[in-house]
């Protein structure tokens, strides 16, 4: 009771009822736009719903034909080869451009826009732009290689061209990220290694890596997260296709909503999803006393 009158004391309070007023609206479409559909849809995973008839209860069935049917298979390896591979080079580029931009070279502010514009560039206008490029008849990726491959339209090329395309997006914001990570390492110690006779090749593994170790961590993590849930440049540009070589589950999710009105099955999909991401970044977070310079 204490607690309670002492909640209402400090709520009469004039500076604390204003911030209750401006904080009320995000607190409401919080709860009616996320808190209440994340509830809503775990229900629905041991249902079966057309979005028409009424909601059917049928325990774990959804979860059952999940596992058992071998498409799922080949969407979950989709997945994980594609975050996999958009994490390691759309965390290794970024962080060597980045350290080639902190060693101050002429034109690197120039650089530095050019890079992040693509992430800033809306979706669909990157979709239509590498569906032009990877056009196999007129488009300029073929004319400079001097080549003749379907990108878009082979099995065998179709998700190598959007990690390509998910990574050079991502460049500009990641590497954003590691510059202002290295505008917090002091000067002094690289000017300690030179002075130990470090070339810049070790200086750059001896001691920026470690120094730069936190916000490593944090761009692999925010990374692979974003990876796990590409949606729309699979949607714009192969719609899983050819053969569901480029299916992968936030896609799938949609399919079975939208197109197969499947909403229960939507929904196992989308838990199973966050299970993968949760476990994963569980695993990343336990690491860290490993992975990050001087962590307690």
């Amino acid at each position: 009771m204490k607690k309670i009158r002492k909640f209402w004391i400090n709520l009469s309070n004039s500076q604390t009822s204003a911030a209750w007023i401006f904080v009320f609206p995000a607190l409401l479409g919080m709860l009616i736009f996320i808190i209440i559909p994340i509830f809503f849809s775990f229900g629905l995973s041991f249902a079966k719903w057309d979005l028409l008839n009424p909601i059917q209860f049928v325990g774990l069935d959804n979860y059952k034909e999940i596992f058992t049917e071998p498409l799922f298979g080949k969407i979950l390896l989709n997945t994980v080869v594609f975050a996999l591979a958009t994490s390691f080079f759309g965390v290794i580029i970024p962080l060597i451009l980045a350290a080639i931009m902190n060693s101050k070279i002429r034109g690197a502010d120039f650089f530095k826009t050019a890079y992040f514009l693509p992430f800033i560039t809306p979706m669909i206008v990157i979709g239509i732009v590498w569906e032009w490029i990877f056009d196999p008849n007129i488009g300029l990726l073929n004319k400079v290689l001097q080549v003749h491959i379907n990108w878009l339209y082979d099995p065998h090329w179709a998700m190598p061209a959007l990690i390509l395309v998910s990574v050079w997006k991502l460049i500009g914001y990641n590497m954003i990220i590691f510059l202002s990570g290295f505008s917090g390492i002091s000067n002094s110690m690289f000017e300690a290694a030179k002075i130990d006779g470090a070339n810049p090749v070790e200086t750059f593994f001896y001691v920026t890596i470690p120094l730069l170790s936190p916000t490593i961590f944090f761009v692999v993590i925010i990374t692979a997260v974003s990876s796990f849930q590409i949606f729309d440049l699979i949607y714009l540009m192969t719609q899983g296709g050819p053969l569901d070589s480029t299916n992968v589950l936030v896609y799938a999710i949609y399919k079975n909503a939208f197109e197969y009105f499947n909403a229960g099955k939507a929904s196992a999909i989308a838990y199973v999803l966050f299970v993968i991401i949760l476990v994963l970044t569980l695993l990343q977070w336990n690491m860290r006393k490993k992975l990050v310079y001087n962590e307690e």
